[in-house]
């Protein structure tokens, strides 16, 4: 039992390396071990090449033949882009497989296991499993739902303000923190934000690594007052798509028409209907989205209900004024019952910034 969460440990190591690069599959890594040698080893890299079962099969070569592999997820069964990874297991002769969890998947779903037992190979489930799940949350949610996985983030001081009452907000947090942003956004195949947000801070919402494949940039107008000298309209940077309601201006809407930038219509009456945003965005296969954006856009998602994770920065700084602005605005709780409570909820430190990560 030891050596099985010290494998299957490492198959996770593996499968979370390549955050940001599967979508829309899943994050999933693989260990061939022989005699208490690692013989092969793999994760899946991008969606369309092969998986990590695959990638670990090759490694091993001859020595697959009796031995055990570790998988984060239930190797796949049907045939896709790729074959089914249970068949190329079973072809190789190895003896026992051990999976940390299943594929919602219902072209999965307990399928690759059959396969697996029915071929004589010995399966075993359930090893780090609570790991694995979180490896893949937004994954399985877009699996079971017609919504992308919504992540809100944002950064606070102790006393739970996003900026001054002068609107000053550069920068909260840490280097540490920033940096960690980044690769929040490269995970994400969206990010989300509000046109105040572009007004204010004129925010590119890009990863500065320029090797990267961008998110898509969505900026919430209701009635397009986006600035057209704005640098998420003018950059080239990554695709922008601007969603607005049916009261939005027209001679705007031409305009960013002319400038080739994409505008979606919601159908809100006086607000961006956020159940539409998403759903166009899943449709584009669009697995997860970063909200970052200020405390009224924050509080429309959160009170329609619509955030997943919440994951905040506290830096150890009070800002204090009664004016100056939160991250969580709107009409907010009438009482304590109706507050928002995390299911799951993890700490540490970034920096001198404290992370909270709390799952809805």
């Amino acid at each position: 039992m030891k050596d099985d969460v010290f494998y299957m440990k490492l198959a996770i190591a593996n499968a979370k390396a390549m955050k940001g690069q599967t979508s829309p599959n899943p994050l999933v890594g693989a260990v061939v071990v022989k005699k208490g040698e690692i013989v092969g080893i793999g994760a899946h890299m991008k969606a369309g090449e092969p998986h990590a079962e695959i990638h670990a099969l090759q490694m091993a070569g001859d020595k697959a033949k009796g031995a055990h592999m570790y998988v984060t997820l239930e190797p796949c069964s049907h045939h896709g882009k790729t074959g089914p990874c249970s068949e190329a297991i079973i072809k190789s002769g190895v003896k026992r497989v051990v999976i940390a969890t299943g594929d919602p998947n219902p072209r999965v779903a307990g399928k690759g296991v059959t396969m697996l037992k029915q071929a004589g190979i010995e399966v075993e489930e359930g090893i780090c499993k609570r790991e694995a799940d979180r490896l893949n949350l937004p994954f399985f949610h877009s699996i079971q739902s017609d919504l992308p996985y919504v992540i809100l983030k944002t950064a606070i001081s102790l006393d739970g303000k996003i900026a001054t009452a002068h609107q000053e907000s550069k920068w909260i947090t840490g280097t540490e923190a920033r940096n960690e942003v980044q690769q929040l956004r490269q995970e994400a195949d969206s990010v989300i934000t509000g046109v105040e947000t572009i007004i204010q801070d004129d925010a590119g919402l890009i990863v500065k690594d320029s090797f990267v494949t961008q998110p898509i940039r969505v900026i919430l107008d209701s009635t397009l007052r986006i600035p057209l000298h704005a640098k998420c309209l003018n950059d080239h940077m990554a695709e922008t798509i601007i969603c607005t309601s049916n009261k939005y201006d027209q001679k705007k809407y031409h305009q960013l028409m002319q400038k080739g930038i994409q505008v979606f219509v919601t159908g809100g009456e006086n607000r961006t209907d956020l159940h539409a945003v998403l759903r166009m965005l899943k449709k584009r296969s669009v697995m997860s989205v970063l909200v970052e954006a200020g405390g009224s856009v924050s509080a429309s998602f959160l009170e329609a209900s619509l955030v997943n994770e919440v994951i905040i920065y506290m830096a150890p700084l009070l800002i204090g004024g009664k004016d100056a602005p939160t991250f969580f605005e709107g009409e907010g709780a009438r009482t304590l019952q109706e507050a928002i409570r995390p299911i799951d909820m993890d700490y540490s430190m970034v920096g001198k910034d404290l992370k909270m990560t709390m799952r809805l």
